[in-house]
């Protein structure tokens, strides 16, 4: 049985294409010699010139000589033309040929200078197991590089043919073995997205190319004191969960904290089972109530006080219970310096901590919190949002620096609608609602999120809009700490509650500025900055004429 990356594979839970995918790669891995290894789901960002390349290919099958074989599975039917196979699309057919070899030249470029002098062995195979091929000589590609519908029993064999070393193949080496295998498996990261909706999550993976995930981890530093400042769709959350994860696998105890309490409940679900996951304040009920002394929640300042109790608690009274050998507080552009010094009392004299932020993100408006001495990490690729969101956004926001675009998505086309009064602001979301269910998006793929914060939002007392129920948190959890929604199916929250999440297709609506200018101009842009980078595959504004007037020169829709 062939080795495969990534091992927990059969573990992921799949549908439509992905299911399809797996079944593949349990067909290969079953019939292909233990020597063999199979790389499965390689996405990747190149540079060339001034622009971006992305690519991706389905398996990538590293023979017991070093031959590669990169295998592109295309389900379902395929259009044949002149111009050779193609992929149907919404906007534009994708010619299949052409993907495969611009994948198998930028991988090759790749290569070379990890191989050294050697030549990669580098071939591409086609397998459409749903489409037969009537005129493969017009394909595009050599007819034995299509594994069609007639021949998809013949996969495995086929498979195994062109990755069996030839004669006059150069000798592979340890060193030449080594440097694929670490090659193929940067290129593969796949990760649970804790940034995803609930209960979007168990169904979506971020796949991170050479990301902050993997080099973080690599960095050695003693006391281990990491401050990571990354902007949206780096992956910090990400970081955050192997970071976790590691501690667990290496018996140590983890500590998790965030300030947003959506994110930690969702972190919570999929994170390992033992160590310690909160927010900031559950964290000061918890160890205060350990202590006997339950926060009075209902009286003034009740806040405030609970948590200068539990830093005076944790500075006087440390105990083995709440010692933890690692320490990874995420969203940390919206914690405080008194905070900082609590939760390093936490840690044990030999732990390790990690600060993870975004000053982008800094949605209210509270200074840096000083880390003096900790080593600092930046990453300002945005993985998650469609590239042409982060163009608009780099275009149309004054943000302190360029992002760059991460995504393979780039032609997302973000629009915008404009509204004058209330009852127009009302009429062009049920627009965007309508836009979003006519582009082919579920009902559990959107979300609506507000401009304004819950309790100012003009849709908070809305259980409809239109024929539309809505679905919102009510304020209150239920005894299980779970946070309670009403009875809709369509999610709408407020830009402050979704930080740290994401969805396939975000509507942001009630969006109003006048000018971006001074403090409340800060706060403007930071709101639209976490609002749009929700987004993984579609964003539509709605905003005020005024605020659409700063926005529609860099958009095609109105």
């Amino acid at each position: 049985m062939a080795r495969t990356h990534p091992e927990g594979w059969h573990l992921l839970p799949a549908e439509g294409a992905r299911r399809r995918e797996l079944a593949t790669l349990a067909r290969l891995a079953a019939a292909l010699p233990e020597d063999t290894t199979i790389y499965h789901g390689l996405h990747w960002t190149r540079a060339e010139g001034s622009t971006a390349v992305f690519g991706a290919v389905d398996f990538a099958v590293v023979g017991p000589g070093g031959r590669v074989l990169l295998v592109e599975q295309q389900a379902g039917f395929l259009d044949e033309t002149p111009a050779g196979l193609m992929r149907p699309g919404k906007r534009r057919a994708a010619q299949l040929s052409v993907e495969l070899a611009r994948n198998a030249d930028a991988l090759r470029a790749r290569l070379r200078p990890l191989l050294e002098d050697t030549e990669p062995l580098l071939d591409v195979l086609l397998h459409c197991p749903d489409h037969v091929v009537r005129q493969p000589g017009t394909a595009g590609l050599d007819p034995s590089r299509i594994v069609d519908a007639g021949r998809r029993d013949e996969l495995p064999a086929i498979v195994a043919a062109l990755t069996r070393p030839q004669e006059g193949d150069p000798a592979l080496d340890a060193a030449r073995r080594q440097a694929l295998h670490r090659f193929f498996a940067d290129l593969l990261e796949l990760v649970p997205d804790v940034q995803s909706h609930i209960g979007q999550v168990d169904e979506l993976t971020t796949r991170l190319s050479g990301g902050l995930t993997e080099w973080a981890r690599r960095i050695t530093v003693a006391p281990h004191r990491l401050r990571v400042t990354a902007t949206a769709g780096s992956g910090k959350t990400q970081l955050a969960l192997a970071a976790y994860t590691d501690a667990l696998a290496a018996g140590r105890r983890p500590l998790y904290v965030c300030y947003n309490r959506p994110l930690a409940d969702h972190f919570a679900r999929i994170a390992p089972a033992g160590g310690e996951i909160a927010t900031f304040h559950q964290l000061c009920d918890r160890r205060l109530r350990d202590a006997g002394r339950k926060p009075a929640f209902g009286a003034p300042g009740a806040f405030r006080r609970m948590e200068a109790d539990f830093t005076a608690l944790v500075a006087s009274h440390p105990t083995a219970a709440w010692q933890f050998d690692e320490l990874i507080i995420d969203e940390g552009q919206d914690f405080m310096e008194p905070w900082r010094d609590a939760l390093l009392a936490l840690l044990k004299p030999s732990g390790r901590a990690w600060w993870l932020e975004d000053p982008l993100q800094n949605l209210y408006d509270r200074p840096p919190v000083a880390l003096p001495g900790w080593v600092g990490l930046t990453a300002d690729t945005n993985y998650r949002t469609p590239a042409d969101v982060i163009a608009l956004l780099n275009a149309c926001l004054p943000l302190p620096t360029p992002v760059r675009a991460g995504s393979p998505v780039s032609d997302s086309e973000p629009e915008i609608l404009a509204w004058r009064d209330e009852a127009g602001l009302m009429d062009a979301t049920k627009r965007a609602i309508t836009r979003a269910l006519g582009l082919g998006f579920r009902r559990d793929a959107i979300v609506l999120l507000t401009f304004r914060g819950r309790e100012h939002s003009r849709f908070t007392p809305l259980d409809h809009l239109g024929p539309h129920r809505l679905r919102a948190f009510t304020g209150r959890y239920d005894l299980l700490g779970e946070p309670e929604h009403s009875q809709g199916e369509l999610l709408i929250d407020s830009v402050y509650r979704f930080k740290g999440q994401s969805a396939p297709c975000i509507l942001f609506t009630e969006i109003d500025f006048e000018v971006m200018d001074g403090r409340m101009g800060e706060l403007t842009l930071r709101k639209l900055f976490v609002g749009a980078t929700r987004a993984t595959t579609k964003l539509i504004l709605v905003a005020s004429e005024r605020a659409a007037a700063a926005l529609a020169p860099v958009t095609d829709a109105g």
